[in-house]
């Protein structure tokens, strides 16, 4: 398999830019004394964005080199560089993360007719609407726009003051999307999210967890080092699933007590929140996402045809 021909800081969509307020890893904290001492913590942010970044960019790098591989053995690429260009090319015409598409290539089913479309007989489909985000079209908003405001509505609506959201991605797993409050150390460690905390068990349940982090026996004694360290002792981890019952990512809101439970408008709000955000998630998988593999399939196709053939819209 070709590795892959650009370094790991290319490894990224459009979306990358797109962060949350508090996306540096840094817990919030009070005024700073000074100009001096602002711009001394602002420079360490920017640090530690930048280190994150590129830790992110590490870990997608063996994802997009399988890609690659993949798309140079079906169209018949003259070489990993041109792999990397329809993959690029593709990510930024719809708008993804190239890491999302590179892990859609990976898990989605070859085309079973490699001269045809990928998805013959598909129909377009009507996205659900997205009533926390009031005046954005659901069809046009940015994925990263609508994850970001999920976060957001979920603490505001708990006055939590800590919180995460990973999506599911096939090849991967649970993968942290969005973020506020938290440590660099803690978001490191559950970059890609495994069994042993409560964001898995409520994954596979496909219900909302309550976990003391102190006592629960689910909880791994890793997890359980990490997420009390940041503070968090009461953690509400709540499913998105689409409409057929399926989990396609979770979010987590960090309280500080012990045994501290939601009001039952709170639980409403956010469990109203999930729904709404699963199922537009599972549309922009069916939708946005298969539209740029068949885009990629196309594209890939009149490359094998004509190598010579310039990528375009």
């Amino acid at each position: 398999m070709q590795e892959p021909v650009e370094p790991p800081s290319a490894a990224h969509g459009p979306e990358a830019a797109a962060a949350p307020s508090g996306a540096d890893g840094t817990r919030d904290g009070g005024p700073r004394d000074g100009g001096q001492a602002d711009g001394g913590q602002a420079e360490l942010d920017r640090l530690r964005r930048e280190v994150r970044d590129l830790r992110g960019k590490l870990l997608a790098h063996p994802l997009i080199s399988q890609a690659q591989g993949m798309l140079q053995e079906r169209y018949r690429l003259p070489d990993a560089q041109t792999a990397f260009a329809l993959l690029k090319h593709c990510s930024q015409q719809h708008n993804l993360k190239l890491r999302s598409l590179a892990s859609a290539v990976v898990s989605v089913p070859r085309p079973d007719d490699e001269r045809g479309p990928w998805f013959p007989g598909r129909t377009g489909r009507t996205p659900p609407p997205l009533r926390f985000l009031p005046g954005h079209r659901p069809d046009k908003v940015n994925r990263s726009t609508v994850l970001k405001q999920v976060l957001h509505q979920a603490l505001t609506f708990t006055d939590a003051e800590m919180g995460d959201l990973q999506t599911l991605e096939p090849a991967v797993g649970l993968r942290m999307e969005h973020h506020h409050g938290l440590s660099a150390e803690f978001l490191d460690f559950f970059a890609v999210v495994g069994e042993g905390t409560s964001c898995a068990l409520a994954a596979r349940r496909r219900v909302r967890v309550v976990a003391d982090i102190a006592t629960d026996a689910a909880i791994s004694e890793p997890a359980r080092e990490m997420i009390l360290a940041v503070g968090s002792r009461t953690a509400h981890s709540v499913p998105m699933l689409s409409a057929a019952d399926r989990t396609v990512g979770v979010f987590s809101l960090h309280l500080p007590r012990a045994g501290q439970d939601l009001t039952r408008p709170q639980a409403t709000a956010v469990d109203g929140l999930a729904v709404q955000a699963g199922r537009w998630l599972d549309w922009h998988r069916r939708t946005v996402l298969l539209n740029a593999l068949e885009d990629l399939h196309r594209h890939g196709k009149d490359l094998r045809d004509d190598p010579s053939r310039q990528l375009t819209d």
